[in-house]
């Protein structure tokens, strides 16, 4: 469940702009005329690039309302799903996996290196605004373990000093390597492929 757990001050009103708008019209028209309400998902998440990464009551009431649904259930959805963010966030929201496979390769020490690199706790927010750092269950990379995304980008295969490493290129305002940090190829084994390859025999 994703419940927002401080105050802060929320828009009176919202509203795609053009460019946003021609987006989720796009994604309304993969949906049968009566089932419009289908595109609650991808249109909350524009509403939520839009408005710097976070989610207003004024953006899900407004995509209720454009989609005609009852705005509870734009809610049900928003308050469900952790994709969104249902108060502020830094303009890098940092997510550590903290589930059972990467907990087993160590998200514990990725977690404390991104507080000690950050200077904040599970749930805050950096002085500045540039990072956000959240504790999540499961982020699907459960081979490259442990990991954690940042935005859009996931970051697989970590240790402590790579983590600090990644924050640090991002508050210089570089771009960091993304995927497997140790040349991982998708989610192959360490090694290379140990089956199904042209070294393997066989026919």
């Amino acid at each position: 469940m994703n419940t927002p757990t401080q105050n802060f001050e929320q828009p009176t009103s919202f509203e795609f702009t053009p460019e946003v708008m021609d987006m989720a019209k796009a994604h309304i028209a993969k949906y049968p005329a009566d089932r419009q309400a289908s595109a609650v998902m991808p249109l909350l998440d524009l509403a939520q690039r839009q408005h710097d990464g976070w989610l207003p009551r004024a953006a899900m009431d407004y995509v209720a309302d454009f989609l005609g649904m009852p705005r509870i259930e734009a809610y049900e959805v928003a308050t469900f799903y952790t994709m969104y963010n249902l108060e502020p966030v830094g303009k890098h929201h940092v997510q550590v996996c903290t589930n059972l496979p990467c907990w087993l390769r160590g998200s514990d020490q990725i977690v404390e290196a991104a507080k000690r690199n950050l200077g904040v706790e599970m749930g805050e927010t950096t002085d500045d605004g540039l990072f956000t750092l959240s504790s999540m269950e499961c982020l699907g990379a459960c081979v490259n373990a442990p990991m954690m995304q940042i935005n859009d980008d996931y970051y697989e295969d970590l240790d402590e000093t790579v983590t600090e490493s990644i924050l640090t290129e991002l508050r210089h305002g570089q771009t960091p390597k993304t995927g497997s940090q140790i040349d991982r190829k998708s989610c192959e084994p360490i090694g290379g492929l140990t089956s199904l390859n042209s070294d393997a025999g066989g026919d």
